[in-house]
């Protein structure tokens, strides 16, 4: 869901030439998204059919520049598992500006509110780290 919501939400920037992808710690690779993410994500215009869940890797990371996770014990694993990219690792809250309750929870198996609850908690984040970007990057120009 993050990565679809932080698509629509780059989609309005028509200058900018980023690739937006998602990959999980514990992922079941090539499985689809829940019934319940597509429906709530249907309902904001999005469309998430296609999506094949992938393990996070090294080879994913080799050219990123940011990487964003939902929760603290996420980011904490990839620094562990990934040292050389640390330093480029954050969660959505923390990146989004946010200094408690840093992890956003994973909505499977808590039904279809559950679901609506952390897209909306996504919305927020997510558009909170895209101002951030966009102020980055016209900083750095």
């Amino acid at each position: 869901m993050a990565e679809a919501i932080f698509r629509q939400l780059a989609a309005k920037q028509a200058d900018h030439d980023w690739l937006i992808s998602s990959a999980g710690i514990h992922a079941a690779a090539g499985a689809s998204a829940t019934v319940e993410a597509l429906e709530v994500l249907k309902g904001l215009g999005l469309e998430l059919s296609g999506h094949s869940a992938r393990q996070l890797t090294e080879e994913i990371l080799r050219d990123v520049d940011l990487i964003l996770t939902m929760t603290v014990s996420h980011k904490r694993s990839i620094k562990g598992e990934f040292p050389l990219v640390a330093d480029k690792v954050f969660t959505v809250k923390e990146y989004a500006g946010k200094v408690d309750g840093l992890d956003i929870g994973d909505p499977f198996g808590a039904g279809l509110e559950a679901y609506h609850l952390t897209a909306a908690e996504l919305q927020e984040n997510l558009t909170l780290v895209w101002k951030r970007l966009m102020a980055e990057t016209e900083r750095d120009g």
